[in-house]
């Protein structure tokens, strides 16, 4: 094979991509919120003692676990809501709020376990406070970065 044959090969090979590399050009936000799930998971590996990563793999698996998993019990909650805003009857928004009540809690629970079932030992999150305000962390750091990287739009004659 020549020179030229290879750096054909090379070339080609490069523009190939494969399904994660689809996933992460389709949506970049989601790879930056990994990212940051990652940081603050670490950030708890570090400082809380109940939250235990056996390493830096384990915690990058973990982070793109509670990624699915917030972003399933996120969809969940919006369309609770949105039932909530549309209930007409007290018994309506009674059902829809203890539905709401419901996955906040039960989320919590879900991911412990997930982990759990996932990694076994190798990781913990800890209990279901640690969990709670680790999810909670997670979610404010995400909202941060995202903010953070809104890009604004230019204004013609500023400056």
């Amino acid at each position: 094979m020549t020179k030229a044959e290879g750096a054909g090969r090379l070339s080609t090979a490069g523009s190939r991509s494969g399904p994660v590399l689809r996933w992460a050009r389709a949506r970049p936000s989601d790879v930056v919120d990994v990212f940051v799930y990652v940081v603050i998971l670490n950030l708890a590996v570090e400082y809380v003692p109940s939250v235990i990563s056996e390493g830096f793999t384990l915690s990058l698996l973990t982070a793109v676990l509670l990624k699915v998993a917030l972003e399933l019990v996120l969809l969940l909650k919006g369309r609770i809501t949105n039932r909530l805003r549309s209930a007409t009857t007290p018994r309506g928004k009674v059902a829809a709020g203890f539905a709401l009540w419901v996955v906040a809690a039960g989320s919590k629970i879900v991911v412990l376990e997930l982990v759990n079932i996932v990694f076994g030992d190798a990781v913990s999150l800890g209990g279901f406070v640690s969990v709670t305000l680790l999810v909670i962390a997670l979610l404010l750091a995400r909202a941060a970065v995202r903010r953070m990287l809104e890009v604004e739009p230019v204004v013609a004659g500023s400056g």
